[in-house]
């Protein structure tokens, strides 16, 4: 009975997430222009002795045009992903869990916070990096057997759904997050911990319903579109997974993961 249920709740959120939206028409009709606006504008950037040299204020204006490029273009790609979850397509590879999220955390800092990616990824050992991450506010923990094993799991979908959840915490923190990993047996456990506003318990499934938030849920104090975490949670499960949200209102948020090591294609 629980299963089915699960079942029904992930078609019904498939069925939400993609009405009146054709993922692949988006990503062909929109991938095109973006890339000649992150080239023109690394144009600019870059051969600034044949085009003319940039004030302060005018390159810092073409490097947000470029990060913002960017964020656009993963979110074209995180539909694209959700869609492909659905579909059933898979592409699995081995990776390392945790430098896998250690690199997803710096992609996300280069959009949120530029000044410190830039300082991360000046620091050449892993050991060194989470360290200084910490005396910022952002802790990234994992027991240390994961450090040295692989996953054998699509790692792009895998990005998505970490990138997604990352990007929620940064977004709403006050000032600190914590992400903490840890395995049993073959199942990766996520948690990414927030101290930003919290979610009213009553509203901990509307939040990765699309739309919801900025609709039924107004009286929550983190207020979006939902498109990005239901597109996650979908993710993580056609992948074996789920995700999980535990409202503490105006505490902050956990959003727990859960991730078998190994995805089972049939």
């Amino acid at each position: 009975m629980a299963q089915h249920m699960k079942k029904n709740t992930l078609d019904s959120n498939k069925e939400t997430f993609f009405q009146d939206l054709d993922v692949e028409f988006l990503i062909h009709e929109l991938k095109d222009p973006i890339a000649v606006i992150e080239t023109g504008a690394r144009t600019l950037l870059e051969k600034q002795n044949k085009l003319g040299t940039l004030s302060p204020r005018q390159e810092k204006t073409v490097k947000r045009v470029i990060r913002n490029v960017r964020k656009a273009r993963e979110m074209l790609y995180s539909l694209l992903e959700v869609g492909r979850s659905e579909a059933g397509s898979f592409a699995c590879d081995r990776f390392n869990p945790v430098e896998t999220i250690f690199d997803v955390l710096t992609n996300c800092l280069e959009i949120q916070d530029p000044e410190l990616s830039e300082k991360i990824q000046q620091i050449p050992d892993l050991t060194q990096a989470l360290a200084h991450l910490n005396t910022c506010g952002i802790s990234l923990s994992a027991s240390p057997d994961l450090f040295q094993m692989d996953m054998h799991q699509d790692e792009a979908k895998y990005r998505q759904i970490i990138g997604n959840l990352i990007k929620n915490a940064l977004h709403f923190r006050r000032n600190h997050i914590d992400i903490e990993m840890l395995m049993d047996k073959e199942v990766l456990f996520i948690a990414v911990i927030d101290d930003g506003p919290g979610v009213e318990p009553g509203q901990c499934e509307s939040i990765f319903q699309r739309y919801s938030q900025a609709n039924e849920c107004a009286i929550t104090t983190r207020q979006g579109h939902g498109l990005g975490l239901a597109g996650a949670r979908i993710m993580a499960r056609c992948m074996g997974g789920d995700i999980e949200l535990t409202c503490n209102n105006e505490e902050g948020t956990v959003f727990k993961l859960t991730m078998p090591l190994s995805l089972d294609v049939k």
